[in-house]
């Protein structure tokens, strides 16, 4: 079963491997115990033996036995346990007690069943001076089991209860640790949470241990990356209303131009600008729209493989009849396939803008050249135009949004550039702007050569 909570994680894996210490201790314990209570009933035993031992002597030429009190009340421990016993001389002849117990190997013990009793045994060889062959004798002292695993309960229910309050402890220890040490992050959440934050303003959270503080610190970046894209839509939205409320205007006026002119010339003029301007306000929607897509995480992201020769040839093509009435140069030099891997849409879209750009400010009777070639595992799509080009100081300006050159004669809406960097740059490439051996613009773009 998957835990969800952290805090119930954190304290499972203090208490859990915690318990299983203690359970390892307390099976320790209970062999500690074990030996204890041997060791103290074997030392009984001996004792007890001992003093039977003793107790006997020589009277009158013959082997007296005499067992005393002392020796058997030592066993006396409330737990009724049963003791036997029996005397016995060298040849085996019994002197006293009880006949058939059996007998433990000399000075040690051992267990052993009697009389449906369960008892420990010890067995003792003590010599008695007069005794001639009878003696050394063998004194052998049997107590039954209650008493003695009633010490090992003892003991090891002592070891049990210090063990489940060591581990009751540790747990309540560690709940009150996982509670400030998880504190920052409760208020890191009532922070984000809160109500009253309408803006997305860095968080600061007092107290934040060090391992916490990269959390802070990744969530206040990524809330100023989202500041940043929601500023730079706003400036999106407010530059293509300003961009789109002059042709809109100026189609109003020109319609209402053609609308009120009554010669036929006069009104032709009028359609065919109003046409023109139709065809400056379609391009200028069209390029908003390309621009909203090569916005990243705006279109699912694709690998297609684009034969970058192949795309640009079709872009020339198109772009042809306008090269021609200008009597524009349009040429592309090329050796052959250039693969890539990417949006096929976005990055012909982005060879249109280049060509469009360079055809828009070639003067009549120019050049405009788009080259293809591979360069190591880079594609290498270059195009050079006979325009006026781009001072150096203006060329980090002129990939922003709506931005035009200052005196630009050319009509535009300064979205060209802007268009090629976000394709280029969602694509793994570059763009660079220089200058042309005889003038004009050469605009630079690289991209990662397809493998295979």
């Amino acid at each position: 079963m998957r835990i969800n909570s952290l805090r119930l994680q954190l304290l499972a894996w203090v208490v859990l491997p915690l318990v299983g210490l203690a359970t390892i201790n307390l099976w320790t314990s209970h062999r500690n115990a074990l030996a204890t209570a041997d060791l103290v009933t074997d030392r009984m035993l001996m004792g007890s033996a001992r003093a039977i031992a003793e107790r006997v002597a020589v009277a009158d030429g013959v082997l007296d036995a005499t067992i005393p009190p002392a020796a058997l009340e030592m066993f006396d421990t409330g737990d009724q346990d049963s003791v036997y016993y029996h005397v016995k001389t060298a040849g085996g002849r019994l002197l006293t007690g009880y006949p058939n117990l059996p007998e433990a190997p000399k000075s040690s013990s051992m267990e052993a069943s009697y009389r449906e009793h369960r008892l420990r045994l010890l067995t003792y060889s003590h010599t008695v001076v007069g005794a001639g062959n009878d003696s050394p004798i063998t004194v052998t002292v049997g107590v039954s089991l209650a008493g003695h695993d009633a010490m090992v309960r003892r003991l090891w229910f002592g070891a049990f209860a210090q063990q489940l309050a060591l581990v009751a402890i540790a747990g309540l220890f560690v709940l009150l640790g996982l509670h400030r040490g998880l504190a920052p992050l409760i208020r890191l959440r009532d922070a984000v949470r809160s109500p009253s934050r309408s803006d997305l303003d860095p968080i600061e959270v007092a107290g934040a241990q060090n391992e916490i503080r990269p959390l802070i610190d990744a969530l206040n970046a990524y809330m100023a990356r989202v500041r940043a894209q929601m500023a730079a839509q706003r400036r999106f939205i407010a530059n293509a209303a300003h961009q789109l409320r002059t042709p809109l205007a100026l189609l109003s006026t020109q319609a209402s131009y053609a609308l009120r002119e009554t010669v036929p010339d006069a009104r032709q003029e009028a359609l065919v600008a109003l046409q023109a301007s139709s065809g400056k306000l379609a391009r200028l929607a069209e390029q908003l729209l390309t621009l909203s897509r090569a916005e990243p995480g705006s279109r699912r992201p694709r690998t297609d493989r684009i034969d970058m020769t192949e795309a640009a040839r079709h872009v020339l093509e198109t772009h042809a009849p306008a090269a021609i009435k200008r009597g524009i140069d349009l040429g592309l030099d090329e050796t052959g396939p250039v693969p890539v891997i990417g949006d096929g849409t976005m990055l012909r879209e982005m060879i249109v803008n280049l060509v469009d750009n360079a055809l828009r400010y070639t003067p009549e009777g120019g050049t405009v050249t788009v080259k293809l070639a591979t360069l190591d595992s880079e594609a290498l799509l270059t195009v050079c135009d006979d325009g006026p080009g781009i001072p150096a100081e203006e060329r980090e300006h002129v990939f922003e949004r709506f931005y035009r050159l200052p005196g630009a004669a050319e009509d535009g809406s300064g979205l060209g550039l802007a268009i090629v960097r976000e394709v280029v740059e969602n694509a793994g490439g570059s763009v660079t702007l220089g200058d042309g051996p005889a003038g004009g613009l050469v605009v630079e773009v690289r991209l990662p050569l397809a493998s295979g």
